[in-house]
């Protein structure tokens, strides 16, 4: 099976980070057909050169921007250099599973149906050995579904999707914090068939800024924009709308930031 893997990088992207990540995206079998990275804008020479050096060996081909247009839009231009149906995305300091694409790949031609395919993520912090928590969604399209009314149904990172779905729903687009939730409404409403793998099939890096990242008014307007948006295009009811306006508006708006770390890992997160 042929498929693009679809990453960006920015200027806090770390070199010694992007280099586990591809390390693990090299490892995979069946290995990518090809891997397009968006420099989203000026990033540290560490990554450049590394980056270029990989160009120059025919790994990876490189889409660079002027200047940072935030992951929804610079997600949007790498896309249009992918040249195969299925995009698999990556994020550029987090670790595929070794047996990630395997899983994928696999699930995909035992189940043509399904459009847009992710995993559950097993968060770790400094060493990815340290798992301090999982983020599991539901598996099948219902469910999904269902879940979409409340909370993100996919882990970004983990998700392989086909293209000609993609672009039926619009294409990535900019949605400040919720490129990816902004993407999977539109894809619903594309009439998309939703699948997660129940395991943890990549290796998400979190630190003490994560949560900290979550709150705040700015990611308060946008969760809640995106909601108004799913109760314009009748994804929510009424009700639904205004439960999920006052949770956030109280998790991201009022809870101090210690709290809403501890809120984070007690109701949106398991053990290991």
């Amino acid at each position: 099976m042929e498929y693009s893997v679809l990453m960006s990088v920015y200027r806090n992207t770390k070199d010694s980070e992007l280099k586990q990540c591809m390390d693990s995206v090299f490892a995979q079998t069946p290995a990518p057909s090809e891997i397009v990275v968006v420099l989203d804008g000026p990033v540290p020479d560490g990554v450049s050169e590394y980056l270029l050096g990989l160009e120059r060996e025919g790994k990876i081909k490189t889409v660079p921007l002027e200047t940072n247009v935030g992951l929804g839009n610079a997600l949007a231009e790498g896309a249009k250099h992918c040249k195969y149906e299925w995009i698999a995305r990556m994020d550029s300091d987090d670790i595929c599973a070794p047996d990630r694409m395997e899983k994928q790949t696999g699930y995909l031609e035992k189940h043509p149906d399904v459009d847009v395919l992710g995993s559950n993520i097993a968060e770790f912090t400094d060493d990815v050995n340290n798992i301090v928590s999982i983020r599991a969604v539901p598996e099948d399209h219902e469910a999904i579904c269902k879940y979409m009314k409340s909370r993100c149904p996919f882990n970004h990172m983990t998700v392989i999707m086909r293209k000609s779905v993609l672009e039926a729903a619009g294409g990535y687009m900019d949605w400040l914090y919720n490129e990816d939730s902004y993407l999977w409404a539109r894809m619903y409403l594309a009439g998309a068939k939703f699948a997660n793998i129940a395991e943890n099939l990549v290796f998400a890096r979190i630190d003490a800024s994560t949560f900290r990242r979550r709150g705040g008014y700015r990611y308060y307007k946008s969760e809640r924009d995106l909601f108004r948006f799913m109760y314009n295009n009748g994804i929510i009811g009424y009700a639904e709308y205004i439960k999920a306006k006052i949770v956030r508006f109280v998790v991201q708006v009022m809870m101090p930031n210690g709290i809403r770390q501890w809120f984070f890992r007690t109701f949106a997160r398991s053990g290991k």
